[in-house]
């Protein structure tokens, strides 16, 4: 105990120093103020988080800065909201999405196909690059094909605002559904089919130098199988299961959408590993430069689809109810009568907010911490990281493991952009933002450490919150009449500081390793 005290004796100090700090702060403020501030905090600090504990899960096992990181959770927070606000765009999409994931899922069958072709190094290469441009253009042209409902971002009644707008009223605008005109279905399935096999034998012949074999297994097969059987069936019962989507509860459409967005990311991270990032392991700048662009190119996309305008996902009816014994006094009337806001010590506190989602933070937090450290995937994640070639003497897949390992991290990140969505609003800069709040927070509690993650990202918050409410109220300055008020650039500002003073004693972080 004495031996621990002492190695960690100046983290203690730095948690006492922040946390007498904060407690002289809540001082000065009334006891409403004092919670609603402190939940903010909880609540900034969970959906921070949720972004930093997927980049240092990367970064921590797989050595990938992962810079696109802020970009993917805007992308979950746009995913969700277009499953809970335009059902019918999310199953016309689902469709080709699931035929592509099963092109790209036969990646095993392709890599031993490639093995086989013997034409030289070069003459391989270019092969593969012709061939790549080639499956990806005539998958470019069949989508640009294929029906799909939309918006219109240049009709303000048409435009995601406006839909946004009806569905926080109850008052859905279900558009026409889209038909097929410019090709048939037949075609359709067929050739995203082919062209995204076409695809990804493509990169896999160009990475067949570095590609390892695998056993032919029937089970690897199963997956592909479910993805076309169920891209199949969303396109023939397409109507139906549009209309049952628009007229379900909206607590139900809220979960799918979350898990929507989940699943989203999880796949969009398994494809960005095995296609972009596999190849670049023993390159960080390569990495750098790959993330980051990609990053920049999510929020282009973002913008050409979306638009630039912000506007805000609805909440569910769990947490919209107002009027009558609203704002609930006691958790009886908050669950009865669903209210939005709740009074805690004389104050208003926002259900969602500040309770729910500093909820569903701490029980991430349990469930990836049991996952890495309780279970027999974690121990595999960590054994594969410290030596790879023994795990993969095991009978083990080491690369599927990394695989797994950057998905769950992208997941994360998307979770939370869906998460706080309904809170933050969506803005194509929402990612930037955030990124940069996580970045802090994992230099504050230790770039590789899942607990530094979370310590860092609840400080961030608090003390983001603590400033945002003293600019509110001010600072009476000692000895004189007159009242400081933090200006908005000092609120990234304060935490920015505390980053500096924490490496400068510190420089692992307060709960990283030395390396």
């Amino acid at each position: 105990m004495k031996t621990t005290l002492r190695k960690n004796s100046k983290a203690i100090i730095i948690l006492v120093v922040i946390a007498a700090f904060l407690f002289v702060a809540a001082r000065g403020m009334s006891g409403k103020d004092v919670i609603i501030t402190v939940l903010r905090g909880f609540s900034i600090g969970s959906v921070t988080f949720l972004v930093a504990a997927g980049f240092s899960l990367i970064f921590g096992l797989l050595d990938v800065l992962n810079l696109s990181q802020g970009t993917l959770y805007m992308i979950g927070a746009y995913v969700g909201w277009t499953v809970y606000v335009r059902p019918d765009t999310f199953v016309d999409v689902l469709t080709p999405i699931l035929l592509i994931l099963a092109g790209f899922s036969l990646s095993s069958l392709w890599e031993r196909f490639a093995k086989r072709i013997q034409l030289g190094a070069k003459p391989q290469k270019i092969a593969a690059w012709v061939m790549i441009l080639v499956g990806f253009g005539l998958l470019a042209l069949i989508l640009t094909r294929y029906p799909i409902a939309s918006w219109d971002l240049n009709n303000y009644s048409q435009s995601p605002i406006t839909y946004s707008y009806m569905a926080d009223q109850g008052m859905p605008i279900i558009p026409a559904e889209a038909v097929f005109q410019k090709i048939s279905p037949f075609v359709a399935v067929i050739g995203i089919l082919v062209t995204s096999s076409l695809s990804a034998f493509s990169i896999a012949l160009l990475n067949s130098g570095t590609a390892t074999t695998e056993t032919a297994n029937w089970r690897k097969y199963f997956v592909p199988g479910v993805l076309v059987l169920v891209g199949v069936l969303a396109l023939v019962f397409n109507a139906r299961i549009t209309s049952w989507m628009y007229g379900m509860n909206s607590n139900w459409l809220f979960v799918i959408a979350i898990l929507v967005s989940v699943i989203s990311g999880v796949g969009l991270g398994a494809l960005m590993e095995t296609t972009l990032i596999r190849p670049l392991y023993s390159r960080p700048i390569y990495q750098l430069m790959l993330t980051l662009g990609l990053g920049t190119i999510g929020v282009q996309i973002v913008q050409a689809v979306w638009g630039r305008p912000e506007f805000v996902l609805p909440k569910p009816a769990l947490f919209t109810g107002t009027g009558g014994v609203c704002p609930a006094t006691n958790l009886a009337d908050l669950f009865e009568n669903h209210c939005s806001t709740i009074l805690l010590l004389g104050g208003r506190v926002r259900v969602y907010d500040e309770i729910f989602i500093p909820i569903v933070g701490i029980i991430v937090l349990i469930v990836v911490w049991i996952l890495l450290k309780r279970s027999r995937i974690g121990m595999i994640i960590r054994a594969g990281v410290q030596d790879r070639q023994m795990v993969e003497a095991l009978g083990i897949n080491v690369r599927r493991v990394f695989t797994l390992v950057f998905a769950l991290g992208v997941g994360l990140a998307a979770f939370g952009g869906a998460l706080a969505a309904p809170s933050s609003g969506l803005t194509p800069m929402m990612g930037e933002k955030l990124l940069l709040s996580a970045l802090i927070a994992l230099a504050i509690g230790g770039l590789t450490s899942f607990p530094g993650a979370a310590l860092g990202s609840l400080l961030v918050g608090l003390i983001q919150q603590f400033m945002i409410k003293y600019g509110q109220i001010g600072i009476p300055l000692p000895f004189t009449d007159a009242v400081f008020k933090p200006s908005p650039p000092l609120v990234p500002a304060s935490t920015v500081l505390l980053m500096v003073i924490v490496l400068l004693i510190l420089p692992g972080g307060l709960l990283g390793t030395k390396e």
